[in-house]
């Protein structure tokens, strides 16, 4: 099977317990060290297989085979993609079964992750999670004094609407958050805009 792997934790010197997101599951494995075994980090796609074992409630993760992406060697995509991939672990953490919607909204930002701003990939994305939820929230009230909002938005953690003067944050044009949140496109959004959004990404999904 395949996967995306979410959080990595060190264990019993070179062990590793690794979480990953694949097509129906949340997988929580543990992985021997080796020295024939493939590096794996947190971010990377891999093909892997399941191993039960009677001694542990944990099982193994077996025959590793990394899948990898051609901007893998560009640092800085990779740092954003670790910082974002790394999101999903927080947020599911505590599921075992999952729809495929969570595999195939990180497969799908990772073929684009190279092609525009990563950041704008990841902010599209988290809008598509966001209507997939039922979170999402369109009606333009603030959600700090509930009254409504007649100019820019300010956002918060959630990409809940707040007034800039509720939140103290920086405005977001309200023509551009409304083509976000109709069309999951960052398109009219301006890069100060957008490096506002993804630190708000970065509170949690």
């Amino acid at each position: 099977m395949q996967g995306f792997i979410v959080n990595i934790n060190r264990v019993k010197e070179e062990d590793l317990i690794v979480t990953i997101v694949s097509k129906n599951s949340l997988d929580t494995l543990y992985r021997f060290y080796g020295a024939r075994h493939g590096v794996i980090n947190l971010g990377f796609k891999i093909d892997y297989e399941k191993e039960d074992s009677a001694k542990s409630t944990i099982s193994r993760l077996k025959d590793v085979i990394h899948i990898g992406f051609k901007w893998i060697n560009d640092y800085k995509l990779l740092k954003l993609w670790q910082d974002f991939t790394a999101l999903f672990y927080k947020h599911l953490k505590e599921v075992e079964e999952l729809d495929k919607f969570y595999f195939e909204l990180i497969n799908e930002a990772s073929l684009e992750w190279d092609k525009q701003n990563p950041k704008r990939v990841a902010i599209e994305s988290y809008v598509k999670l966001l209507k997939y939820e039922g979170r999402l929230h369109t009606e333009i009230y603030c959600f700090l004094c509930s009254t409504r909002i007649n100019g820019n938005i300010s956002i918060i953690r959630g990409f809940l609407p707040t007034h800039k003067e509720c939140s103290h944050t920086l405005e977001i044009n309200r023509e551009a958050l409304a083509e976000l949140f109709t069309n999951n496109s960052t398109m009219f959004m301006n890069d100060k805009e957008v490096d506002r959004l993804w630190v708000v990404l970065l509170e949690g999904l």
